[in-house]
């Protein structure tokens, strides 16, 4: 399990801001996609849930690391 988070944060780490600007977008379409169908109990995958979230924030962290390194410069 750690070893495949390692390896989805490694993989996130390689693509560049447009790409991660554009998955965080699609993940967040996902992730209201989600709620609406918790709301209305027709969700197949609750866990889905959680992994969208961690994903997202994985996004974010890379994101905010990305532009202090930038401001650093």
């Amino acid at each position: 399990m750690m070893a495949d988070a390692k390896t989805k944060t490694e993989d996130l780490r390689q693509q560049s801001d447009d790409q991660l600007t554009e998955q965080l977008t699609t993940l967040k379409r996902e992730q209201f996609n989600l709620r609406f169908q918790a709301a209305t109990n027709q969700l197949e995958a609750p866990s889905r849930i959680r992994e969208v979230r961690r994903t997202i924030a994985k996004i974010k962290t890379l994101q905010s690391e990305r532009s202090r390194a930038a401001e650093a410069k």
